[in-house]
Protein backbone atom coordinates (compact mmCIF):
# COMPACT_ATOMS: atom_id res chain seq x y z
CA UNK A 1 0.00 0.00 0.00
CA UNK A 2 3.04 2.22 0.57
CA UNK A 3 3.21 4.67 -2.55
CA UNK A 4 5.80 6.77 -1.89
CA UNK A 5 9.38 6.11 -2.73
CA UNK A 6 11.00 5.03 0.96
CA UNK A 7 14.51 6.96 0.22
CA UNK A 8 12.05 10.18 0.98
CA UNK A 9 12.75 11.70 4.37
CA UNK A 10 9.81 10.76 6.58
CA UNK A 11 9.81 14.45 6.99
CA UNK A 12 8.53 15.39 3.82
CA UNK A 13 5.00 13.24 4.78
CA UNK A 14 4.30 15.55 7.34
CA UNK A 15 2.74 18.70 7.81
CA UNK A 16 4.68 22.26 8.85
CA UNK A 17 5.44 22.86 12.95
CA UNK A 18 2.24 24.32 14.66
CA UNK A 19 3.03 25.64 18.11
CA UNK A 20 0.04 24.87 20.78
CA UNK A 21 -2.35 27.28 21.51
CA UNK A 22 -2.76 25.82 25.37
CA UNK A 23 -0.35 24.14 27.67
CA UNK A 24 -1.39 23.26 31.11
CA UNK A 25 -0.19 21.28 33.78
CA UNK A 26 -3.41 18.83 35.35
CA UNK A 27 -3.38 17.59 38.52
CA UNK A 28 -4.53 14.37 37.89
CA UNK A 29 -4.39 13.03 41.72
CA UNK A 30 -2.29 10.60 43.64
CA UNK A 31 0.77 13.00 43.88
CA UNK A 32 0.28 13.16 39.35
CA UNK A 33 0.59 16.65 37.57
CA UNK A 34 0.49 15.61 33.67
CA UNK A 35 1.59 17.65 30.94
CA UNK A 36 -1.27 18.46 28.32
CA UNK A 37 -0.95 20.74 25.04
CA UNK A 38 -3.43 21.81 21.85
CA UNK A 39 -2.54 22.90 18.48
CA UNK A 40 -4.15 22.80 15.60
CA UNK A 41 -8.00 24.30 15.34
CA UNK A 42 -9.63 25.15 18.48
CA UNK A 43 -12.85 24.38 16.62
CA UNK A 44 -11.45 21.30 14.88
CA UNK A 45 -11.46 17.46 15.00
CA UNK A 46 -10.51 16.11 17.94
CA UNK A 47 -7.73 14.00 18.14
CA UNK A 48 -5.55 12.73 20.97
CA UNK A 49 -1.90 11.14 20.35
CA UNK A 50 -0.59 8.14 23.11
CA UNK A 51 2.92 8.20 23.24
CA UNK A 52 4.90 5.05 23.34
CA UNK A 53 6.99 3.55 26.15
CA UNK A 54 5.79 3.57 28.37
CA UNK A 55 7.74 6.75 29.79
CA UNK A 56 8.39 8.37 25.84
CA UNK A 57 7.04 11.18 26.42
CA UNK A 58 5.50 13.33 23.96
CA UNK A 59 7.55 15.50 21.13
CA UNK A 60 6.97 18.53 18.81
CA UNK A 61 6.97 16.13 16.07
CA UNK A 62 4.24 14.28 17.47
CA UNK A 63 1.71 17.37 15.72
CA UNK A 64 2.95 17.06 12.38
CA UNK A 65 0.83 14.27 11.13
CA UNK A 66 -2.66 16.05 11.45
CA UNK A 67 -3.46 18.63 9.38
CA UNK A 68 -3.60 21.87 11.56
CA UNK A 69 -6.71 23.75 9.81
CA UNK A 70 -8.94 20.36 10.34
CA UNK A 71 -7.75 18.75 13.76
CA UNK A 72 -7.89 19.63 17.44
CA UNK A 73 -4.50 17.90 18.43
CA UNK A 74 -4.31 17.14 21.95
CA UNK A 75 -0.39 15.56 23.05
CA UNK A 76 -0.03 14.95 26.44
CA UNK A 77 2.81 13.37 28.91
CA UNK A 78 1.58 10.00 30.67
CA UNK A 79 2.96 9.73 33.99
CA UNK A 80 6.42 9.81 35.48
CA UNK A 81 7.69 11.32 31.89
CA UNK A 82 8.18 14.22 29.87
CA UNK A 83 7.64 17.16 31.55
CA UNK A 84 5.05 15.66 33.84
CA UNK A 85 5.95 15.25 37.32
CA UNK A 86 7.07 13.91 39.41
CA UNK A 87 10.02 12.40 37.07
CA UNK A 88 10.44 8.46 36.76
CA UNK A 89 7.99 7.95 39.61
CA UNK A 90 6.29 4.53 39.59
CA UNK A 91 4.10 4.87 42.90
CA UNK A 92 0.29 5.04 41.59
CA UNK A 93 1.43 4.51 37.80
CA UNK A 94 -0.61 1.92 36.28
CA UNK A 95 -2.51 1.17 32.89
CA UNK A 96 -5.53 2.02 35.10
CA UNK A 97 -4.81 5.16 36.24
CA UNK A 98 -3.44 6.15 32.53
CA UNK A 99 -7.23 5.19 31.18
CA UNK A 100 -8.80 7.81 34.00
CA UNK A 101 -6.33 10.56 33.07
CA UNK A 102 -7.19 10.30 29.63
CA UNK A 103 -10.73 10.41 30.36
CA UNK A 104 -9.78 13.64 32.79
CA UNK A 105 -8.12 15.02 29.82
CA UNK A 106 -11.45 14.39 27.52
CA UNK A 107 -13.81 16.34 30.09
CA UNK A 108 -11.78 18.89 30.82
CA UNK A 109 -11.39 19.87 27.45
CA UNK A 110 -14.83 19.51 27.02
CA UNK A 111 -14.75 16.83 24.34
CA UNK A 112 -17.25 14.66 23.77
CA UNK A 113 -15.73 12.14 21.46
CA UNK A 114 -12.05 11.84 19.70
CA UNK A 115 -10.01 10.16 17.42
CA UNK A 116 -7.40 8.17 19.70
CA UNK A 117 -4.30 7.61 17.83
CA UNK A 118 -0.82 5.54 18.97
CA UNK A 119 1.63 3.99 18.12
CA UNK A 120 4.03 0.90 20.34
CA UNK A 121 2.85 1.28 23.91
CA UNK A 122 0.14 4.04 22.63
CA UNK A 123 -1.16 1.27 20.81
CA UNK A 124 -1.66 -0.52 23.45
CA UNK A 125 -2.96 2.29 25.60
CA UNK A 126 -5.06 2.97 22.59
CA UNK A 127 -6.52 -0.46 22.80
CA UNK A 128 -7.61 -0.49 26.54
CA UNK A 129 -9.06 2.57 26.18
CA UNK A 130 -10.92 1.68 23.79
CA UNK A 131 -12.22 -1.43 25.25
CA UNK A 132 -13.63 0.50 28.36
CA UNK A 133 -14.79 3.63 26.63
CA UNK A 134 -15.71 2.72 22.79
CA UNK A 135 -18.73 5.63 23.15
CA UNK A 136 -15.86 8.21 23.07
CA UNK A 137 -14.15 7.16 20.30
CA UNK A 138 -14.01 8.14 16.68
CA UNK A 139 -11.60 6.04 15.20
CA UNK A 140 -8.81 4.32 16.57
CA UNK A 141 -5.30 4.87 14.55
CA UNK A 142 -2.56 2.20 15.82
CA UNK A 143 1.23 2.12 14.63
CA UNK A 144 3.46 -0.82 15.61
CA UNK A 145 0.78 -3.08 17.31
CA UNK A 146 1.78 -4.63 20.96
CA UNK A 147 -1.04 -6.62 22.57
CA UNK A 148 1.23 -6.46 26.12
CA UNK A 149 1.77 -10.75 25.92
CA UNK A 150 4.26 -12.97 27.27
CA UNK A 151 4.96 -13.61 24.26
CA UNK A 152 6.17 -10.71 23.05
CA UNK A 153 8.32 -9.89 25.65
CA UNK A 154 9.92 -13.15 25.54
CA UNK A 155 10.70 -12.22 22.17
CA UNK A 156 12.35 -8.73 22.70
CA UNK A 157 13.36 -9.60 26.06
CA UNK A 158 14.10 -13.17 26.02
CA UNK A 159 16.81 -13.44 23.04
CA UNK A 160 14.14 -13.76 20.12
CA UNK A 161 15.08 -10.48 18.55
CA UNK A 162 18.63 -11.19 19.70
CA UNK A 163 19.39 -13.85 16.75
CA UNK A 164 18.80 -10.97 14.49
CA UNK A 165 21.10 -9.06 16.15
CA UNK A 166 23.48 -11.37 18.30
CA UNK A 167 26.44 -8.55 18.73
CA UNK A 168 23.49 -5.50 19.51
CA UNK A 169 21.80 -8.18 22.53
CA UNK A 170 25.26 -9.33 23.51
CA UNK A 171 25.97 -5.90 24.63
CA UNK A 172 22.29 -5.35 26.50
CA UNK A 173 23.06 -8.64 28.33
CA UNK A 174 26.49 -8.54 29.31
CA UNK A 175 25.74 -6.05 32.29
CA UNK A 176 23.89 -8.75 33.81
CA UNK A 177 25.63 -11.58 35.37
CA UNK A 178 25.04 -14.93 33.64
CA UNK A 179 23.00 -16.67 36.25
CA UNK A 180 20.50 -14.16 35.98
CA UNK A 181 20.37 -13.68 32.26
CA UNK A 182 17.38 -16.31 31.86
CA UNK A 183 15.31 -13.21 33.50
CA UNK A 184 16.48 -10.00 31.80
CA UNK A 185 13.39 -7.45 32.94
CA UNK A 186 13.60 -8.98 36.56
CA UNK A 187 17.55 -8.87 36.12
CA UNK A 188 17.40 -4.47 35.02
CA UNK A 189 14.23 -4.39 37.68
CA UNK A 190 16.25 -4.85 40.41
CA UNK A 191 18.88 -2.39 38.99
CA UNK A 192 16.82 0.22 37.58
CA UNK A 193 15.24 0.41 41.36
CA UNK A 194 18.56 0.05 42.71
CA UNK A 195 18.39 3.25 44.33
CA UNK A 196 21.58 4.45 43.52
CA UNK A 197 21.13 7.02 40.83
CA UNK A 198 24.45 5.93 39.01
CA UNK A 199 23.52 2.83 38.78
CA UNK A 200 20.16 2.98 37.71
CA UNK A 201 21.09 5.54 34.94
CA UNK A 202 23.64 3.03 34.04
CA UNK A 203 21.44 0.51 33.26
CA UNK A 204 18.48 2.88 32.02
CA UNK A 205 20.85 4.00 29.21
CA UNK A 206 21.48 0.28 28.24
CA UNK A 207 18.11 -0.78 28.13
CA UNK A 208 16.90 2.51 26.15
CA UNK A 209 19.52 2.07 23.81
CA UNK A 210 18.76 -1.86 23.22
CA UNK A 211 15.15 -0.71 22.19
CA UNK A 212 16.69 2.00 19.79
CA UNK A 213 18.69 0.25 18.20
CA UNK A 214 16.27 -1.90 16.61
CA UNK A 215 13.53 0.96 15.61
CA UNK A 216 14.50 1.56 12.05
CA UNK A 217 14.43 -0.98 9.27
CA UNK A 218 17.90 0.74 8.44
CA UNK A 219 19.22 0.11 11.81
CA UNK A 220 23.22 -0.56 11.94
CA UNK A 221 22.86 -1.66 15.39
CA UNK A 222 24.53 1.06 16.73
CA UNK A 223 23.44 1.80 20.48
CA UNK A 224 22.50 5.49 21.41
CA UNK A 225 23.22 7.62 24.21
CA UNK A 226 20.32 8.89 25.35
CA UNK A 227 20.27 11.91 27.80
CA UNK A 228 20.36 10.41 31.73
CA UNK A 229 16.92 11.79 32.66
CA UNK A 230 15.09 10.67 29.63
CA UNK A 231 16.74 7.24 30.00
CA UNK A 232 15.90 6.65 33.80
CA UNK A 233 11.69 7.50 32.88
CA UNK A 234 11.95 5.29 29.95
CA UNK A 235 13.15 2.40 31.50
CA UNK A 236 12.28 2.25 34.94
CA UNK A 237 8.67 3.22 33.44
CA UNK A 238 8.73 0.30 30.94
CA UNK A 239 10.43 -2.06 33.46
CA UNK A 240 7.76 -1.15 35.85
CA UNK A 241 4.65 -1.49 33.19
CA UNK A 242 6.38 -5.00 31.71
CA UNK A 243 7.39 -6.80 34.74
CA UNK A 244 3.42 -6.22 36.16
CA UNK A 245 2.25 -7.40 32.56
CA UNK A 246 0.70 -4.13 31.81
CA UNK A 247 -1.22 -4.35 35.13
CA UNK A 248 -4.09 -6.68 33.08
CA UNK A 249 -5.81 -9.43 34.39
CA UNK A 250 -4.47 -12.07 32.47
CA UNK A 251 -2.39 -12.39 29.36
CA UNK A 252 -3.55 -11.91 26.46
CA UNK A 253 -6.71 -9.63 27.93
CA UNK A 254 -6.72 -7.01 24.89
CA UNK A 255 -7.40 -10.31 21.90
CA UNK A 256 -9.79 -11.46 24.59
CA UNK A 257 -11.46 -8.26 25.21
CA UNK A 258 -11.76 -7.01 21.76
CA UNK A 259 -15.20 -7.47 20.76
CA UNK A 260 -15.75 -4.33 23.15
CA UNK A 261 -14.50 -2.68 20.05
CA UNK A 262 -17.04 -4.11 17.66
CA UNK A 263 -18.56 -0.15 17.09
CA UNK A 264 -15.04 1.17 16.77
CA UNK A 265 -13.56 1.82 13.38
CA UNK A 266 -9.58 1.65 13.18
CA UNK A 267 -6.59 1.37 11.08
CA UNK A 268 -3.43 -0.65 12.03
CA UNK A 269 -0.59 0.66 10.46
CA UNK A 270 2.11 -1.95 10.85
CA UNK A 271 5.71 -2.15 9.46
CA UNK A 272 6.25 -5.41 7.96
CA UNK A 273 10.00 -5.89 9.52
CA UNK A 274 9.41 -4.57 12.76
CA UNK A 275 11.49 -6.00 15.31
CA UNK A 276 10.47 -4.15 18.54
CA UNK A 277 6.52 -5.36 17.78
CA UNK A 278 6.62 -8.15 14.85
CA UNK A 279 3.67 -7.53 12.56
CA UNK A 280 2.12 -11.04 13.87
CA UNK A 281 0.35 -9.10 16.87
CA UNK A 282 -1.11 -6.88 14.25
CA UNK A 283 -2.71 -9.49 12.48
CA UNK A 284 -4.19 -11.09 15.43
CA UNK A 285 -5.55 -8.04 16.31
CA UNK A 286 -6.97 -7.45 12.90
CA UNK A 287 -8.49 -11.07 12.91
CA UNK A 288 -10.85 -10.57 15.78
CA UNK A 289 -11.75 -6.87 15.05
CA UNK A 290 -14.17 -6.60 12.03
CA UNK A 291 -13.69 -2.86 11.85
CA UNK A 292 -10.35 -2.84 11.52
CA UNK A 293 -7.90 -2.27 8.39
CA UNK A 294 -4.64 -3.53 8.61
CA UNK A 295 -2.41 -2.10 6.49
CA UNK A 296 1.38 -3.57 6.10
CA UNK A 297 4.19 -0.82 5.14
CA UNK A 298 6.94 -2.85 3.21
CA UNK A 299 10.37 -1.99 4.04
CA UNK A 300 9.45 -0.31 7.29
CA UNK A 301 10.27 -1.31 10.80
CA UNK A 302 8.74 0.22 14.15
CA UNK A 303 9.55 3.86 14.53
CA UNK A 304 6.93 6.71 14.12
CA UNK A 305 9.68 8.46 11.83
CA UNK A 306 10.07 5.72 9.32
CA UNK A 307 9.36 7.08 5.86
CA UNK A 308 6.78 4.40 4.61
CA UNK A 309 4.68 4.55 8.27
CA UNK A 310 4.69 8.55 8.03
CA UNK A 311 3.32 8.59 5.30
CA UNK A 312 0.85 6.23 5.89
CA UNK A 313 -0.14 7.60 8.91
CA UNK A 314 -0.80 11.05 6.96
CA UNK A 315 -2.99 9.63 4.33
CA UNK A 316 -4.55 7.86 6.92
CA UNK A 317 -5.64 11.15 8.65
CA UNK A 318 -5.97 13.38 5.27
CA UNK A 319 -9.01 10.67 4.64
CA UNK A 320 -10.71 10.83 8.34
CA UNK A 321 -10.04 14.79 7.90
CA UNK A 322 -11.95 15.09 4.89
CA UNK A 323 -14.71 12.67 5.92
CA UNK A 324 -15.54 15.72 8.78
Amino acid sequence: MDKFPEQKSAVQYLYAPVDPFDRRMLDVGDGHQIYVEQSGNPNGMPVVVLHGGPGGGCSPAMRRYFDPAIYRIVLFDQRGCGRSRPHAEVNNNTTWHLVRDIELIRETLGIHRWIVFGGSWGATLSLIYGIKHPDRIRHLVLRGVFLMTRPELDWFYGGGAGHFWPETWNRFQKLVPENERGDMIGAYHKRLFSGDRATEITYAKAWSAWENALASVRSTGALGDAPPEYARAFARLENHYFTHMGFLDEDGWILKNASKLRDVPGVIVQGRYDMICPPVSAWRLAQVWDRAELQMVQMAGHALSEPGISAALVKVMDALGARK
